[in-house]
């Protein structure tokens, strides 16, 4: 099974170690798994010039919170009809998209086995794109809301995704050849920008927008005590919010109490410290 940090360019790799999976997605990501024994992903990635595209497949059930790069952008949808992928508490289904844009902090979650791909670019190269191919500024585009693109378009660009993960997965001498790089890249562009002016957005309500705004503060206070086992009451003092809410907010968006997401935390802080001093 290989593992290991992934260096670039395209393949394919599988992964029983969620630290090590962790370690080869394409932005900042915490994973938590509640069955680290069963868990299994199968991780494809192709870098193209402008463009990175990326398809996962994983077995168990897991919570990710994302902070993503100043300049970056990244699209995510499901590749299956059973999609078990939340963003932010929502479902994420098939022919559904989610725009996260440049700094975003966010949760993602899975409640079972799920397949999910992603494109990445530089919020300048999508700007560009945007004005060009369809005429619109990026402003236009709604980051961080699940998006319904039509179903042509959505089409569309799931088959390319699709057909350029089995390029990278059975004949990776081919996105080698800059012609047929090129052409992909151009076809998934087109398709994307099309995808992303022309879909409806379903907008958040102001109460789980504030909802999120609270638990990302939540996020913020564990981040800057990583080495106190710090408690909910705690917790909840430092960020001005009843034990109550928390809770209504943890459960909404990453599926679990508050206690038990500590929990997780400090099993992840020791099994990482552990391995630390292994080596």
């Amino acid at each position: 099974m290989q593992q290991g940090r992934r260096m670039g360019g395209s393949g394919s790799a599988l992964f029983s170690d969620a630290e090590e999976y962790e370690a080869n997605l394409f932005r900042t990501t915490r994973l938590l798994v509640e069955d680290d024994s069963e868990f299994r992903a199968h991780l494809t990635w192709i870098d193209l010039t402008d463009l990175r595209l990326l398809h996962a497949r994983e077995t168990v059930p897991r919570i990710a919170y994302v902070s993503l790069r100043p300049e970056r952008v990244s699209v995510v949808f499901a590749a299956q009809q059973t999609s078990a992928l939340l963003c932010n508490g929502v479902p994420l289904l098939l022919g559904d998209m989610i725009c996260h844009g440049p700094s975003e902090r966010f949760y993602q979650r899975t409640t079972g086995a799920t397949s999910w791909a992603s494109i990445g670019l530089t919020s300048g190269s999508l700007r560009a794109y945007c004005r060009t191919l369809a005429g619109r500024d990026l402003a236009r585009v709604q980051f961080g809301q699940i998006l319904r693109p039509l179903p042509g378009e959505w089409r569309r660009l799931l088959r390319l995704h699709a057909e350029a993960m089995r390029i990278a997965e059975t004949r990776l001498s081919h996105i080698g050849h800059p012609e047929v790089a090129r052409a992909l890249e151009q076809d998934l562009i087109y398709a994307l920008v099309s995808c992303l002016t022309t879909a409806e957005p379903r907008g958040y309500s102001p109460a789980t927008r504030r909802r999120i705004k609270l638990l990302l503060r939540f996020e913020e206070v564990l981040m800057a005590c990583p080495r106190r086992s710090l408690h909910v009451s705690q917790v909840c003092e430092v960020i001005g919010v009843s034990e109550r809410m928390l809770r209504i907010c943890c459960l909404q968006f990453i599926g679990m109490a508050p206690d038990r997401y500590l929990h997780l935390r400090r099993l992840r802080q020791i099994s990482t410290a552990s391995g630390c001093t292994d080596h």
